[in-house]
Parts: structure tokens; sequence; C-alpha cells
């Protein structure tokens, strides 16, 4: 019995229906090893059969680049290096720790230099994921994906964001490049004392948050702290505030399907961005304070809110213990279903030059197995697919917080993308327009015509490849 999901193998399915469901909810067992149902087969070096077994690989050097640097992740990842090295005495992890911004900028030469890296992260959508693809730089994983159940621990929906068509044109659907560790979503982290000082509780509404923001300004409280000199924090705050006035469409244009960027979501969005800085809701001077600078001063009480992910959990806890608290955003009623930015961690993949692919492909099944599930749960980071561990969580605490926010957003379908997968370019193009928002030399007009232009260039280039591919896809399987 060939897999469920077939029939929808030309479209990605809603980002994430209720990922975190029990096995039976997740895939079909029985589905064919490496493929998603478009026929997919990974074509690695020596398409692999069986379990790999690292210790037949002699002495090898594995080289992994990774993101993973703040408390959590990096505790994480460091305790389950020393562990795949415990059980494999002879292999040896070279690991090369970067930030965000740092990995983005340094990786694809890194990959297509001389001596690459075995095992990268690689952020998913256009910029990245699928331009390396477009360059040889990136070893199959379907064929690892069978042997080691990946399509059944992972919801299709989690395993189709780390998928590049056949030909190299489409993020989504065909040949799967990565698997990723973590879950995550952007949310509101909130101090505990200073709302209470304001006579504010956790709000049930997002009108409730909008007006707190502005009695938390008259009692002389920075109401959501914020630094953009990174760049990238502007676009999930963005996002955040386009997902509260139209996240299906957005959902839908970042996923190639949708009208676009020149919407009135957009201009409402950066309306709101605008305005919280002229009304002194985000700090003077933002573009000029560093992302990690903003999340201490968050932790040293200057701010009600702090807006980003589920990555900083572990860090801020550090520093505030139980004054902080964290939720997705809030819904527009109360009760209602929440919608955020979020999905799932950078894609841990395996570059095509790897001499050591079935060592690599071992070590990503450490990484994500329900052993390494566990061991994230207890450093504070939240795993794509929670263990027992997560379980025994206490719901009254941050991490349990943490937790039932993502079940509650995967339930409710009410995860959107995020925006920098749209097209090759839009990471920079989104960033550097944000910027002009914050500063105020951007209009909420100009911006959405900034997107909309690069968003509808590379759809016109879509169209043209889809037309180019056309007759090779539609052709008889005995004439490819």
């Amino acid at each position: 019995m060939g897999c469920p999901r077939r029939a929808a193998r030309h479209r990605l399915a809603r980002a994430l229906p209720a990922v975190l469901a029990l096995g039976a909810t997740l895939l079909a067992a029985g589905c064919v090893p490496g493929t998603d149902g478009s026929g997919a087969a990974g074509t690695g070096t020596g398409v692999a059969t069986a379990v790999p077994d690292p210790a037949k690989a002699g002495k090898a050097t594995l080289t992994v680049w990774d993101q993973e640097i703040r408390g959590g992740t990096n505790g994480e990842i460091t305790q389950l290096n020393r562990e795949f090295e415990k059980k494999y005495p002879h292999v040896r992890i070279k690991r090369v720790a970067r930030s965000f911004t740092d990995l983005k900028t340094t990786l694809k030469l890194a990959v297509s230099g001389n001596n690459p890296p075995d095992v990268i992260q690689a952020n998913q959508g256009y910029p990245d994921m699928v331009s390396f693809v477009r360059a040889g730089l990136l070893t199959p994983l379907d064929n690892y994906a069978g042997i080691y159940d990946w399509n059944t621990r992972y919801p299709n929906t989690l395993l189709n964001l780390n998928r590049v068509s056949v030909d190299g044109t489409d993020f989504g659907r065909g040949r799967l490049y990565g698997i990723s560790q973590t879950g995550e979503f952007v949310g509101l982290y909130y101090n505990k004392d200073v709302l209470r000082k304001a006579g504010l509780k956790p709000p049930r509404t997002w009108g409730e948050f909008t007006a707190g923001l502005a009695r938390l300004k008259e009692r002389g409280e920075l109401p959501v702290q914020f630094g953009n000199l990174d760049k990238y924090p502007a676009i999930h705050t963005f996002g955040v505030l386009q997902d509260q006035y139209a996240a299906a469409a957005t959902r839908d244009t970042v996923l190639g399907r949708g009208t676009g960027f020149d919407t009135a979501a957009t201009k409402d969005a950066a309306t709101a961005l605008r305005d919280w800085m002229r009304r002194g809701y985000l700090p003077k001077g933002a573009g000029g304070l560093g992302y990690d600078d903003a999340a201490k001063k968050f932790a040293s009480g200057d701010g009600a809110y702090l807006m980003t992910g589920t990555w900083l959990l572990a860090d801020l806890k550090k520093t505030m213990g139980d004054k902080l608290g964290l939720m997705p955003p809030p819904p527009a009623k109360p009760g209602g279903a929440p919608v955020t930015t979020g999905g799932q961690g950078l894609a841990w993949s395996i570059t095509s030059r790897s001499r050591h692919p079935e060592v690599a492909a071992a070590y990503l099944d450490f990484l994500t197995s329900a052993h390494a599930s566990d061991v994230m749960t207890r450093h504070g980071v939240l795993p794509a697919v929670p263990g027992p561990a997560a379980a025994r969580v206490a719901p009254d605490t941050v991490d349990g917080q943490m937790i039932d926010g993502w079940k509650r957003l995967s339930a409710a379908d009410g995860l959107v993308p995020y925006l920098d997968y749209a097209t090759p370019t839009f990471y920079d193009t989104l960033s550097a327009t944000l910027q002009g928002v914050v500063s105020g030399r951007t209009s909420p007009e100009k911006l959405a015509a900034t997107l909309q232009q690069d968003y509808g260039a590379f759809q016109r280039t879509q169209r043209r490849r889809h037309a180019q591919s056309a007759p090779a896809e539609s052709a008889p399987a005995e004439s490819r």
C-alpha cells in the first residue's frame, strides 16, 4: 500500500497540522522507503541499503557546521556530540559553531570550497537550501529517511519543508535534503514582575496585548524590547504582525501559491511596526541595538515583552528564573486559535562531497532520535517531535508553557513559514526594507511594493522554469 499523501505530491500541505500527535497520526507505516510519492529516490554517493555502521568506517573526522551557539541548543548539541563520539570511539566530530548571520554569510563558500564540511545546518527555502541543491552541494537523504524510519518519525508536513523538487525549482516537494532537530515558534516572552507592577496580566487576546502596550508606556515601562542591528529580528516581529491580519494568505504566498505581498495585510503590519516605533513601544535607536544585547536588556528587567523565538528560552530562563513567562501571540478572540511565525529549526544536511556520508547519516539520525528529543527537553530546547521527557514537564513552568504553545499552534494549524523562504533574494530584500520602516525612512506602501517586485520577478522565473520542465515531467516513463 502506498503513502496516503501521494495525491498531494505537487503541493505542500498546510504548513504544520497536529505534528505532536502520537505515531499513528504522523504517517501511515509502510510508506515506500526513499520516496515521498514523487519518485525522488536518494541518489547520493553510494545509495545506502542498510543501516550504516559508523564503526566500520575506521578512523573518521566528521566536520560539522551549525548555528547552535545559544545556551540551550549549544548544551544539547555538545552533549549529543560527546555521546556520539563515545558510542563510536573512532569518530571525531570537528564542530564549527557560528551565529545564524555568520553561518548564512559564510556557508555557501565553505560548502563549495576545496575542503567542505560533512554536515551543515541549511536554512530552508529558496535563499539557501534550494540554491545549494541547484549548485549540487547537498546529498539527497531519501534512502536514509527510509532506512532510519524518518518517514514515520516525522509528519510529512515537517519533512516537506526540507524537500526540493527533482529539477531544483521548488521547495516543499521532491527529494529530502535535510532533517530538522528542533521545533520553534515566535512568541511573546514576558516579565511577570513588570506586568504585575503595571496592573496587567498575560493578555488573552491580541487587543488586550496592544492595549496593554499603551498602559505600560504610561507607567514609564518599555513595552517591547527590540534590537534590529542583526536585521533578522524585524523579520520575525513583522511576520507576527502580518500573521494577525492574514495568516492563511501569508502562508500561501510564502509557499508560492498566493497573491503576493502588495496587500492590505502587508501594509497594515508595516504600519503597526512603524507606529510602535513612533509611540515608543519599541526602544529608541532599535536599529543600532544587537539582538543579543536586546535579549540581555529584557532579561535584566528592561521591557515587559520580548517578541522572539523559542530558541532563546534557556538563555533567558538562566537569568530571569520564575519571572519569565512565554506564550504564543494571543488570538483575536478569547479561546481562539493562535497563529504565529514558526515551524522547525534549520535542517541538518549532508554535503555532496562529504568523505563519510554514511557516518554523517548516522549522526543525523542520532541528533534526531527519541533520546535526543529528551536531551533537548532537559536543556530547555523544544524538540520538533517531543518525547517522554516533554510530557513530564510541569505545565506551570516556562518550559511547560513552551511545549503547550507548540501543541496548541500545531493542533490549530497556526504556524506560518518564515517570510524569507519566499524567494532566493527575499531575506536581503525584506531585512533591508524593514530597516527602513523601523527608522522611519520607508513607508508601508513602499515596503509592500518593494517586496512584491522581488516576489513577482521570482514567480515569473518560476513559471518559465515550470514551462521548460513540463514536457519532461509529462513524458511517458519509458522515454525518460
